[in-house]
Formats: C-alpha cells, structure tokens, sequence
C-alpha cells in the first residue's frame, strides 16, 4: 500500500476528489468495515506523474490523517515518501 487513511479520518471527501487514480472510497464502500475512507493499495500511484506530492494527503484538512504505508511491488513509489506509519505532509 502506498499510503492510508487513519482513523482519525472526519470523512470530508476532500481526497476522494482529488485522487487522480481514483483509489479512495468512503466509509459505505471501505471493505474493512471501518467508517473511514480507504485507498485500495493496488490502485494507489503516490500521484507519480500527475503531483509533486499525494493530492490525497494536501487536501485532507485533518493533521496526520494520511500516512505512509508500505509500498506495493510494481506500483509507483514517491522518491520523497517517509517511513511507513509517519504523515504524508510533514509541517
């Protein structure tokens, strides 16, 4: 998985559009049962080649929502990700 969206999600919507890939669902489509938006790891690009970061974690307006995952063999992996577990947007 390229990145997550914790539980501290507030299901705004705000990453879901701005997913080039289209890989974050809501709460009512997340097939974890959690009441959180999910990004499917095998559609996840890290938004290389169409942003200089993840349009997901710019968006979202809650701190450290989106984290970086474990990158999945054979998609795309931003030069720039962190450590898996920490924030995607680092102040």
């Amino acid at each position: 998985m390229a990145v997550i969206i914790t539980d501290t999600c507030i299901n705004c919507a705000a990453c879901i559009d701005e997913c080039p890939v289209e890989a974050i669902v809501d709460e009512d489509d997340n097939p974890t049962g959690e009441e959180i938006y999910y990004v499917y790891p095998d559609k996840c690009v890290e938004c290389v080649d169409h942003f200089d970061v993840p349009a997901c974690a710019e968006a979202c307006p809650t701190e450290d929502c989106i984290q970086w995952d474990d990158p999945v063999d054979g998609m795309p992996a931003s030069p720039n990700r962190g450590a898996k577990g920490t924030s995607v947007i680092e102040d």
